[in-house]
């Protein structure tokens, strides 16, 4: 990253509703993934890019398009009022500190940015991940509702005795849309194993990679998405993270089941609230069971188990 060049920020205030239309279109426009921020008390998200050198004068103009496309696709886009502006990368550092705050999961696993002095607790790991300039960092009720279903099913709850000691039990695993990583490094240092992980965006394949080397865990990250997905692949999956928009999770549900384990579990994530019935009912009509489910403003996710 040459950091001598200027950081630009591009935003756009819009609706939860909007929110994942708004991302993609800004990352199609400027070729970067694009992160987002809900304010609680405006009940607005904030979705932007950060990008480095000249922003091109017409910007403003192909965003309003691209909300005016939106808008055709009756999605309400709120107040859609873009900003545009340089800023310092301190400033935009310091700004993510008063977000990012360390979050718990089912006592086992700790979520945390670098610069939090906060330890993890007895029989709890680490994830450490700040948000860098692109990627979210488990905030988001979606992502909340994935790492809580890896924490509560966690091979480290599964232990066997050994003559050296405990030995955990490892479970494949497999991230479908992994964006920082965040789901994979935490079902890593959980227990689960092999963990495997993609996504169709070749910077946050990067982003991934390093997060995954910065907490020490192995795992394999290859660009790639749901529609490529083999419908007879070679092995199976015990735990799914498919944290992906309610479409494409109806369109590419063959493909997302092939790749579970009779016994496995598998959590459908990023489906607004209105639209998870829907989906509900594609995948039970598959022979899957709702097990668990949980709704937090505009979003609602569920894991899913063969009845």
């Amino acid at each position: 990253m040459n950091t001598r060049r200027p950081l630009w920020s591009v935003s756009v205030e819009t609706t939860l509703e909007a929110e994942d239309a708004v991302c993609e279109m800004l990352s199609g426009l400027f070729g970067c993934h694009a992160s987002s921020y809900f304010d609680f008390e405006a009940r607005t998200s904030r979705v932007g890019v950060y990008l480095h050198g000249r922003i091109e004068p017409r910007a403003g103009q192909l965003i309003r398009k691209g909300l005016d496309r939106i808008r055709d696709c009756k999605l309400d886009v709120g107040p859609a009022r873009i900003s545009i502006g340089r800023v310092r990368k301190e400033d935009w550092a310091e700004s993510w500190k008063r977000h990012f705050k360390p979050i718990e999961f089912g006592g086992l696993l700790l979520v945390k940015p670098s610069w939090s002095k906060k330890k993890a607790g007895k029989n709890q790991v680490a994830v450490t991940l700040d948000p860098g300039l692109s990627f979210g960092t488990g905030q988001h009720p979606t992502t909340a509702f994935c790492l809580s279903e890896i924490a509560r099913n966690s091979p480290r709850r599964k232990k066997s005795t050994t003559r050296g000691g405990l030995k955990t039990i490892g479970q494949a695993f497999l991230d479908i849309g992994t964006g920082s990583g965040i789901l994979a490094i935490a079902a890593a240092r959980l227990g689960y194993a092999p963990v495997c992980a993609l996504d169709f965006d070749g910077e946050a394949v990067r982003a991934a990679r390093a997060n995954a080397r910065r907490n020490e865990v192995n795992i394999r990250i290859i660009r790639g998405d749901a529609t490529r997905l083999p419908k007879v692949p070679k092995k199976r999956f015990h735990f799914i993270c498919a944290n992906l928009i309610s479409g494409l999770l109806v369109e590419e549900r063959e493909r997302i089941m092939a790749q579970l384990d009779r016994d496995g579990v598998l959590v459908l994530a990023g489906i607004l609230r209105r639209e998870f019935s829907a989906v509900r009912q594609k995948y039970e009509a598959m022979g899957l069971k709702l097990v668990s489910t949980k709704s937090e403003r505009e979003w609602q996710s569920g894991s899913f188990r063969f009845q």
